[in-house]
């Protein structure tokens, strides 16, 4: 490859979701290494040109404008909006971040509960007027609490850190859900960064799954921990889902690699 290709952050990634990838269970956030609660709170009190830089093992830094977390309904990617229109009954929206899903879900007369480690961006979802937040771990959530329907969007499957992890997390998404119950994600297929100028894919078999990133962010003087993230296929998505007894349906194609899915319980 000639040159690094960039992962768009703000269409695939960037969420509160970040702190509860796969290693961080039964840790309390620390608010010095909460970069991106840091950089919300700021914003919400009035700095907007506050922006994060996100760093990760493949491609050069990217800049996030904060501003991106706060949009609204009209200015989110088509499968956003596809996602909240098809999510009903119960709704459990894990990493919520800023609040956006959440408060468009709950402005559409929707019951929804958002869930978010970070204690900064939960203050900040409470100014914007997001009523149920639930400031835990997702893998701590009391699983007497069921949804109808669990969103994790900007890649939340991401959380999962890699595949070898996706049987516990499906696992605990089940002990969430009402029998029908479906959990809504997307996520992107990022080969596309291993593409050479002749079209060839240039993948090591050998090595990890392509997806299994490395992410760190920084605002500021805060530098947030490293934290392992998942990018993956929806072809592979497929293969773990069914495994862990979920039925899995590609509901929309974005443009950038990216697609939505919806997984019930079989």
């Amino acid at each position: 490859m000639d040159e690094v290709k960039n992962i768009s952050h703000r269409r695939m990634f960037i969420s509160g979701k970040y702190h509860m990838a796969k290693g961080s269970e039964n840790k309390p956030m620390n608010k010095y290494l909460d970069p991106l609660g840091a950089a919300c709170l700021d914003f919400m009190l009035g700095d907007k040109s506050a922006q994060i830089t996100v760093q990760s093992n493949i491609v050069e830094d990217d800049v996030l404008p904060v501003e991106y977390l706060f949009r609204s309904f009209k200015d989110m990617p088509d499968l956003e909006r596809k996602a909240l229109t098809i999510s009903t009954g119960k709704i459990l929206d894990v990493g919520a971040g800023a609040g956006s899903h959440a408060l468009y879900l709950q402005q559409s007369n929707k019951e929804v509960y958002a869930n978010e480690i970070s204690p900064a961006a939960c203050d900040v979802m409470r100014k914007r007027g997001v009523k149920n937040i639930l400031e835990q771990d997702f893998y701590l959530l009391p699983e007497d609490d069921k949804y109808d329907t669990i969103l994790m969007l900007m890649n939340g499957i991401g959380i999962a850190g890699d595949t070898s992890n996706l049987e516990k997390f499906f696992d605990k998404v089940k002990r969430l859900l009402n029998p029908g119950g479906s959990l809504i994600v997307d996520s992107s297929d990022i080969r596309y960064l291993f593409e050479d100028d002749d079209g060839s894919i240039l993948i090591n078999l050998n090595d990890d799954y392509y997806g299994e990133i490395s992410y760190r962010m920084i605002y500021k003087d805060i530098k947030g921990a490293s934290f392992k993230w998942l990018f993956i296929d929806d072809e592979l998505l497929k293969f773990y889902a069914e495994k862990s007894g979920l039925k899995m349906e590609k509901v929309a194609e974005g443009l950038h690699y990216d697609y939505l899915a919806k997984l019930t319980v079989k």
